[in-house]
């Protein structure tokens, strides 16, 4: 039974259209899901054991890398389960993204710490909202 569940939990994270994506304590993709490819526009094969930089700016890595660092120091996230994170994030093409996330650490089965997030693309939303946040500027002009 276990291996049944195991392979249906596989498949539905394999299957999900949020991007799942787990990191090693490097920081190196380990795990990128086929909602990560819709999202970010790089095939798993290309992502695979390279660092998670290649979606974050410039401008945020080591904002990144240390919040990173310190929670796998920790084995903690300073994140709740309910904390839903708002970040921008770049596409193979390079466009810029607004994504949604949450996190959790985990641990392998030879006691190596992960870490992993549940993605959504929130980019036509937000753009969404700052356009409707100009027009009510407008109008109260």
């Amino acid at each position: 039974m276990e291996d049944l569940e195991s392979a249906v939990v596989l498949a539905m994270a394999d299957q999900a259209p949020d991007g799942i994506v787990i990191t090693d304590r490097e920081g190196l993709i380990r795990y990128w899901n086929r909602g990560a490819e819709r999202i970010f526009g790089f095939p798993a094969a290309d992502v695979a054991g390279r660092s998670l930089d290649v979606i974050i700016p410039e401008r945020h890595r080591k904002r990144h890398q240390d919040g990173f660092d310190a929670a796998m120091e920790r084995g903690s996230s300073k994140y709740g389960d309910a904390d839903l994170l708002n970040v921008p994030a770049l596409a193979a093409d390079g466009r810029k993204l607004s994504i949604e996330f949450s996190v959790v650490l985990l641990t392998g089965p030879d006691g190596s710490p992960y870490c992993g997030a549940v993605i959504r693309d929130v980019t036509a939303r937000r753009e969404r909202e700052r356009e409707l946040m100009r027009r009510r500027a407008e109008a109260s002009v």
